[in-house]
């Protein structure tokens, strides 16, 4: 997420009541996760398992809870609490903002969009021309929607990210400034859920459809062009690249990639990173002509166990 204006390293200092390394008028123009980061941004960490990958991040600001040398070029904000800081960040630049209309006054609709009744556009949101939105579907603040766009019934685009750490205490919620943005001609089916990201965009590339009951977690980036069957859950954090067909419940794990043109068949399970043009079946999915060689000897071992 990228603030209005640039602020400098003292005012944020001074918003989050943390000590600092670096000039106080080091300029910093936004906040993202360590996975999103560009130049001018501020990410944290709170890990010292994590606290090299931080450092040399492509963050320019971060914040720590531990006394360290600042990389060059960077500046440092010390904080007993990156985690907590962090989000009071997110909370004071991309506050919650009450909706009083069922289509916020600082929506823009394109030209020959249809809204049906009982849909929701929240604040900031664009659609582009000649959309279809259906009954019931909730738009979040800050959601991008091209041209052609066709969503369906009870869908919701721009929900919070599934994003909680653990304490003694309970969980504390990593709030989301993020935005879900979908590109033209794409078709999102009913009851489908995509999640915002935490602090980047959740991106449905050019052309793709989705059937009923699709999941799609934070900061995931769908390409162009791709087939997602009904009840398909997707992890944050994902990629799936262009041409891409996921049949009917199918599990994607978090934080990997799927490749241009892979066939995922239905009912399996994704755990690791899968190349392209390649048909993939079972849990853990595997090439499929493999997988059911596999299968095929499986139900000859009771008859082998009889002979024994």
């Amino acid at each position: 997420m990228k603030f209005p204006s640039p602020i400098t390293l003292e005012e944020v200092a001074g918003f989050i009541d943390a000590s600092f390394w670096g000039p106080p008028s080091f300029p910093v123009s936004g906040i993202n996760e360590i996975h999103m980061v560009s130049t001018g941004d501020i990410t944290f960490v709170d890990h010292p398992k994590y606290y090299s990958k931080a450092l040399a991040s492509k963050a320019s600001v971060i914040i720590i809870n531990q006394k360290v040398e600042c990389p060059e070029g960077k500046a440092l904000l010390f904080h007993d609490d990156p985690f907590a800081a962090y989000t009071s960040l997110v909370r004071r630049f991309r506050p919650f903002e009450i909706s009083h209309s069922a289509i916020s006054a600082t929506a823009i609709i394109g030209e020959g969009t249809v809204i049906q009744p009982g849909a929701f556009v929240g604040n900031h949101v664009q659609i582009g021309k000649n959309c279809i939105i259906h009954a019931n579907v909730s738009i979040n603040d800050y959601t991008l929607i091209g041209d052609n766009v066709v969503i369906h019934a009870n869908s919701v685009l721009g929900a919070d990210a599934y994003y909680f750490q653990r304490k003694p205490e309970g969980y504390r919620k990593l709030e989301s400034c993020g935005r879900v943005v979908i590109h033209d001609n794409v078709e999102i089916g009913a009851l489908c859920s995509i999640d915002r990201g935490v602090s980047g965009d959740t991106t449905i590339g050019k052309g793709t459809k989705f059937d009923n009951h699709v999941q799609v977690g934070h900061d995931t980036q769908i390409g162009a062009n791709c087939l997602i069957g009904a009840h398909t859950a997707i992890a944050g954090v994902t990629r799936i690249e262009d041409d891409v067909i996921i049949w009917a419940k199918v599990a994607v794990n978090k934080d990997l990639v799927i490749g241009k043109g892979a066939i995922i068949l239905a009912t399996s399970a994704i755990d690791k990173s899968l190349p392209g043009g390649i048909t993939y079946f079972g849990s853990p999915a595997i090439e499929a002509r493999q997988k059911w060689k596999e299968l095929v000897m499986l139900r000859k071992l009771p008859g082998l166990y009889n002979k024994l």
